[in-house]
């Protein structure tokens, strides 16, 4: 006798949206139109930043993170995530601000249900699954919740509540009642919780402060999600979630020793990376075209290669060798593959040591070389240049709003930007001079006097990033000058860059916005606090980093603005 037909897609859809009551009669529709609660896409969160928790999504390289933690990374996604939004030049801020549409909440779907496919799969469920049913045909609550209590104690960075593990196994019970198969009932509850937003957002609890009266605190779990995704970009793993439990991570002491192992970790270059890949934007070289005419060296393999270059350029400074984070804008040092070093004109042999295969290579320039710091690689000058040509303005741009973290304002809707885009001008041979010609306008003076001297100075770099000393036939002059300090190349801009005050501030910032995960109000106490440390400490990535974790800044908040007063006050007299 065949098994009666069941609705997976309906009981997914009642689960993940907490539909507790429905999931016995597996009779909950999955309409088309449906989309993810307001609450639970964060579309609540826009207002003051700092004063209440917020809700985030996911991003994707969370997501997947998460999934090889707690699934091995074998695990293959097969799905599209939803668009990702900026915010403060950051989409770690804007993840905050992001919801779910319908189309993006079937593809988180369809991706939960070939990750719980795999998982259940003959092939892996031995190494995946902690028991074996009692029949491979028929319910077994027992297997299926201590299964759902281990995973979904990582996958919801806390443990599952009773109603939350009771809703599972009643799925799971229901599903292999109908479809004849423990492990295809298994998969069921699996995809459920995989697509629930109490996995695809973070959601902070509030809870009193009980050390500061009149201010709240996030909970502990949320505590150690804020900690991992910082430090990791990825979920806490287990002994972050048992010093949650415990409660040693509400104490100085236990926060510290988790702060410290974790800083200690091989997966801190993760979090780094992930960190400097959102607010260098390099999810925009998704997008980058170069003219294959006039940029033929330039291919994706360089667009990839460019920005590994960057990456392990500050991972090796500021993580291997606890360097001064202000030196990525001078240093000589650096890493090469074959594919760069035809853009930047020099040999690389692709032998590692004891002639072992080894596509990159430690690369120095010569201390008279033009080039060095992050600002004359790759990954900056092409990303910042239009598919044709390079643009001081846009360089000018990204260093005022990217490194020192200085708005420029939009351009005027009816400037005409002819003159600049000629770059076979019969009159205007040189950038410098199509942006002196074009800049006359009235309106346009204001904002190019702060950007176009700094992109200037990089003008020996064409728009695949090339070196090159002159345009139509003309010598460029690299000359000028940044808040009144005077420079010439793009080797002295760096140092002024790196002596720049704005710099140092900008990056302290920019590391707090995104570990928080919105922008922190002008003139913060503890933003500045901060980057005072930050200077007397010798300018150290990880020390900073330890000393935002640890900090009773990094956890405390406000009480709702909503909130009456009278409940928040007596809420805090109870601690």
């Amino acid at each position: 006798m065949r098994p009666t037909p069941i609705n997976f897609s309906k009981v997914r859809f009642a689960l993940a949206l907490g539909l507790g009551a429905s999931l016995a009669a597996c009779t909950v529709d999955a309409p088309k139109s449906a989309a993810v609660p307001a609450v639970l896409a964060g579309a609540a969160n826009v207002g003051v930043p700092g004063l209440e928790p917020i809700t985030r999504r996911l991003t994707p390289e969370q997501y997947e993170n998460v999934i090889a933690d707690v699934f091995g990374p074998a695990i293959i996604l097969g799905g599209r995530f939803e668009p990702e939004m900026r915010v403060g030049g950051l989409l770690a801020v804007g993840s905050s601000a992001v919801s779910m549409t319908a189309t993006g909440m079937e593809q988180y779907d369809v991706m939960a249900r070939k990750i719980a496919a795999q998982v259940v799969d003959e092939s892996q469920r031995k190494m995946m699954i902690p028991c074996a049913p009692a029949a491979a045909n028929a319910p077994d609550d027992a297997c299926v919740a201590k299964f759902m209590g281990k995973v979904g104690r990582l996958i919801y960075r806390r443990p599952l509540t009773q109603t939350e593990l009771a809703a599972y196994v009643t799925a799971a019970h229901a599903a292999t009642e109908k479809a004849g198969d423990f492990h295809r009932g298994l998969s069921l509850s699996l995809s459920a919780m995989l697509s629930s937003p109490k996995f695809l957002f973070r959601q902070e609890t509030l809870e009193p402060d009980p050390r500061n009266p009149g201010t709240m605190r996030i909970d502990a779990y949320a505590k150690a999600a804020r900690l991992s995704f910082f430090l990791w970009n990825a979920g806490p793993d287990q002994a972050l979630l048992a010093a949650a439990e415990s409660g040693a991570l509400n104490t100085a002491k236990g926060l510290a020793g988790e702060v410290d192992r974790m800083l200690a970790s091989p997966r801190l270059e993760t979090g780094v990376r992930a960190f400097f890949t959102d607010n260098f934007g390099f999810d925009e070289f998704a997008l980058l075209t170069k003219d294959v005419v006039l940029f033929p060296k330039f291919s994706p393999r360089v667009a990839a290669d460019a920005q590994e270059q960057t990456l392990k350029t500050i991972v090796d400074l500021l993580l291997k060798n606890r360097g001064d984070y202000r030196d990525v804008f001078t240093t000589k040092k650096t890493f090469m593959t074959q594919e760069l070093g035809a853009v930047y004109r020099v040999p690389v042999i692709n032998d590692g040591p004891n002639g072992a295969p080894d596509a990159w290579q430690p690369f120095e320039f010569s201390a008279d070389d033009p080039r060095g710091g992050i600002l004359t690689q790759v990954a900056f000058t092409s990303l910042h240049s239009p598919p044709g040509r390079g643009s001081p303005t846009l360089r000018g741009k990204a260093l005022r709003e990217v490194i020192l973290c200085q708005k420029v304002p939009a351009p005027p809707a009816a400037v005409s930007f002819n003159i600049v885009q000629d770059t076979h001008h019969p009159i205007y041979k040189t950038a410098r001079e199509r942006l002196t010609a074009h800049a006359t306008e009235s309106m346009c003076t204001g904002c190019h006097k702060i950007i176009d001297p700094m992109g200037l100075a990089l003008e020996n770099f064409d728009g695949a990033g090339a070196y090159r000393t002159t345009e139509n036939g003309q010598p460029i002059n690299t000359s000028g000058a940044l808040d009144g300090v005077p420079f010439d190349g793009a080797a002295k801009l760096g140092q002024v860059i790196h002596d720049h005050p704005a710099t140092s501030a900008c990056l302290v910032n920019r590391l707090a916005s995104y570990a928080l995960g919105q922008q922190l109000p002008a003139g913060d106490a503890w933003l500045k606090d901060s980057t005072a440390f930050f200077a007397t400490n010798g300018y150290r990535l990880a020390d900073l980093m330890r000393r935002l974790a640890t900090s009773d800044g990094f956890y405390r908040l406000k009480p709702p603005a909503e909130a009456p007063k009278a409940q928040s006050a007596s809420a805090a007299s109870a601690q």
